[in-house]
Formats: C-alpha cells, sequence, structure tokens
C-alpha cells in the first residue's frame, strides 16, 4: 500500500487549506449565528452562491465525483478525495461551498451512474452546476429501514405515470428552499422476490401530494438550511420515465449509492476529529487551574496523545478503504467500507467528548464546534446503516472467510 498523495491531490489540497483559510474561516461565526437565528430557518446565508462561484472559479468544485466520471468532474480518485473531504469537514456546512455536500453528491453519483441522459440533462447538470440541491427518501418512520427490504412506500404503474403512497423521514435536504429534486425509494412489486421488489424514482419536490410535514432536529440542531424533513406522499403521480435504472432494480442501486456515501461520511468525521484535537491541545495551555496550565497534567497529555494516535488509526483505515474501492471497486471493498463506517464515528464521539470535557462550560456552548460536531457525529452512527447492522454483515463475511475452507 502506498498512501502517498498524487501531484494533483497535493495541489488542491493546498488550494483547498487557502481558500478555506481566506474566505471560510473568517465568516464561519457569522454564518453560524445566522442559521441559530429562529428566523432564519429554512433560509440560506445571503453569501453562500459568491462563496459558490469563487470556488468554481479555483477550480474546487465537484470534487467527490470518481474519476470514472470525469465527464462530470476533475477525475479524483476516491484516495485523492479523502483529505479533501477531511479539510471540508473541520466546518460542517463548508462542504456545499464545494458543492460536495449530502445528500447531494450521493444523489449525483446515483444520476450520474444510474440516470438515463434525459434525466441526467434534467437534473444532474443543475446539480453539477450548483443551481439546485436535491434530497434523498429512503428512511421510513414505520418500519425498521436499516432493513431496506422492509420499506412500505409503494410506486404502482398507472398508465403512462407511477403513483407514489408513503410516508418517509430524516430526508436530509428536504427543507432547503433551493431542494428542486427527490430521489424516493419504494416498491413497484411487493410479490417479487426480497431484493427485487424495489425501485427508485425521481420526484419533483413541488409534485402535487408531496408534503413536508416538519422538519426533524438533531440533538436541537435544525441544520438549516437543507435540514431534515418527514415527508408524506398522497397519490403522486410522476411520469414513467422517472424511474431510474428499471423495475426491481431499486436495492442495486442503494447498495451502490451509499457505499460511496459512507467513506465521505467517513472522511468528514476524521476532519472533525481533528479540528477537535486541536481545539483540545490549545484549550491546554489556556487554562490554570490549581497553579499550572492543563497541559502539565499527566491525564490531559493522555487524553491528547490517545486522541492523535485514534485518528492516525481511523485516517489510514479510510485510506486503505478508499485505495481498495479505487482498484477493485465498491463491492469488493465492502469489508473495509463497514470498518471505517463502525470505527470512524465513535473515534471522533470519543475525541470530541474528551475536547468537550476539557474545555468545560465553552464544550457545550456554541462557542466552539464541538456541541454540534458532538451531534452530527452521533447522528452518523445511524445514517447509511446503524453500527449493529454493518458489525452483524461485517462479522458474517469474516466468519466465511476463515471457515469456508474448513
Amino acid at each position: 500500500m502506498n498512501f502517498e498523495y498524487s501531484e494533483k491531490s497535493l495541489k488542491l489540497q493546498k488550494k483547498l487549506q487557502e481558500f478555506i483559510a481566506e474566505h471560510i474561516q473568517p465568516i464561519e461565526e457569522e454564518v453560524n449565528a445566522f442559521h441559530a437565528n429562529p428566523e432564519n430557518s429554512w433560509k440560506r446565508w445571503p453569501g453562500t452562491e459568491d462563496l459558490k462561484h469563487k470556488a468554481r472559479a479555483e477550480g474546487l468544485w465537484n470534487l467527490f465525483l470518481p474519476k470514472s466520471y470525469k465527464e462530470f468532474s476533475p477525475g479524483l480518485s476516491n484516495l485523492e478525495y479523502a483529505p479533501l473531504a477531511e479539510q471540508m469537514g473541520r466546518i460542517l456546512w463548508s462542504s456545499e461551498v464545494f458543492n460536495c455536500s449530502a445528500p447531494d453528491t450521493g444523489n449525483m453519483e446515483v444520476l450520474a451512474k444510474y440516470g438515463t441522459p434525459e434525466q441526467q440533462e434534467e437534473w444532474l447538470r443543475p446539480l453539477l452546476d450548483g443551481k439546485i440541491r436535491s434530497a434523498f427518501l429512503m428512511t421510513e418512520p414505520e418500519v425498521a429501514s436499516s432493513d431496506a427490504t422492509n420499506i412500505e412506500t409503494s410506486i404502482m404503474a398507472d398508465g403512462d405515470e407511477y403513483v407514489i403512497n408513503g410516508r418517509k423521514w430524516w430526508s436530509s435536504g428536504a427543507m432547503d428552499p433551493n431542494c428542486k429534486l427527490t430521489i424516493v425509494m419504494g416498491k413497484t412489486d411487493f410479490d417479487a422476490p426480497r431484493h427485487q421488489q424495489q425501485g427508485m424514482i425521481l420526484v419533483p419536490i413541488d409534485t402535487p401530494g408531496l408534503e413536508v410535514l416538519r422538519p426533524l432536529p438533531v440533538f436541537g440542531y435544525n441544520d438549516s438550511p437543507e435540514g431534515h424533513a418527514d415527508i408524506q406522499m398522497t397519490n403522486v403521480r410522476v411520469p414513467k420515465g422517472n424511474l431510474l435504472l428499471g423495475e426491481g432494480r431499486g436495492f442495486e442501486i442503494a447498495q451502490g449509492r451509499l457505499g460511496p456515501g459512507r467513506i465521505h461520511h467517513c472522511m468528514r468525521l476524521i476532519g472533525m476529529a481533528q479540528r477537535s484535537l486541536e481545539i483540545m491541545a490549545q484549550r491546554t495551555i489556556d487554562r490554570k487551574p490549581f497553579g499550572r496550565t492543563l497541559d502539565t497534567f499527566s491525564s490531559v497529555r493522555q487524553d491528547i496523545a490517545k486522541s492523535a494516535c485514534e485518528i492516525e488509526q481511523t485516517r489510514l483505515l479510510v485510506l486503505s478503504a478508499a485505495d481498495k474501492m479505487d482498484r477493485v471497486g465498491n463491492k469488493e471493498a465492502k469489508d473495509l467500507i463497514a470498518m471505517i463506517k463502525i470505527v470512524a464515528p465513535n473515534m471522533a464521539l470519543a475525541i470530541i467528548d474528551r475536547a468537550i470535557q476539557i474545555l468545560g462550560g465553552k464544550g457545550v456552548c456554541n462557542d466552539t464546534p464541538l456541541a454540534h460536531f458532538y451531534a452530527a457525529a452521533r447522528m452518523l452512527r445511524l445514517a447509511d446503516g446503524p453500527d449493529e447492522v454493518h458489525m452483524s454483515q461485517l462479522g458474517k463475511s469474516i466468519i466465511k472467510k476463515y471457515t469456508q475452507s474448513l
């Protein structure tokens, strides 16, 4: 394994770091305060589009899209993109500035990989240009959605249209005023074999019958402007041409979508953890309890040391997964993807928690990003599959690996 970054990645890392330092860090508190104001819920910070325009002009745009889709992207590998996503993860809202934020990234990959030319022209192009945003509607409140075969939303053919009925929640991105498209997972045939019942379909958010019932906060954070929505669909009608790939192919699309999405989350989690470590380290020389600075206490040094070790361990595991995805594909890398999805959120939570403890009262308020980091990292133990599902599938795979020849 060689995890030395390519010259292309190194140049982009430097450019991205400089862009963030010049254009994003100086306004971080201003943007956070804007979105924390209840009067601004589901409004976009007025300078967002200007920032995006500057990022695109610098070539810092659509960096996430794999090199296999170089028609639409700068053509980076997962390994080349990893350190860039890590930098973006240091400021929760910064990914959108570079058109690299979820769920748009996953939706763009779906459209790039599975969309027809007509679907790509209507929806992928505006998403790649950052002109619109999107949502992914998979999770449902009434069933255990960690098993996607449980979903109950129906997508029934009726003449030249499909009629959709069901309720979705944790539909990230749907609250954004620029959200124009949802990708809905439902069942096109309830009687087909278990993994061939599902379909995915494109549903414009303003389609009659699609109703946003309420926003869902995460530990009190609205994550405005994109948010997470509870959505009811009642006799929603869209043309048959909106179906992706074909009836019964939804589970296949979901598996293709979630692999890259999971590793992107893990890359950003490393950025959260790294920044938390830096905040924690700085605090140790700023505070002086009992007549000496915190950095002189052995327990504090141990927390710093453990945190640095755990970040580097996770970073290398993520790079290993990225490398394998690049070399042999997402399917062959599924065990490593499961490992990082288990390890990265838990690692970040442990380090953020240590940082909060060392900062004391300052760590639990919004004077630092730590509290929001903690909420985001804790949510990511559930998003794209809970820990238990990944551990169950990984354990099954490992058992098979070591017993099949006995």
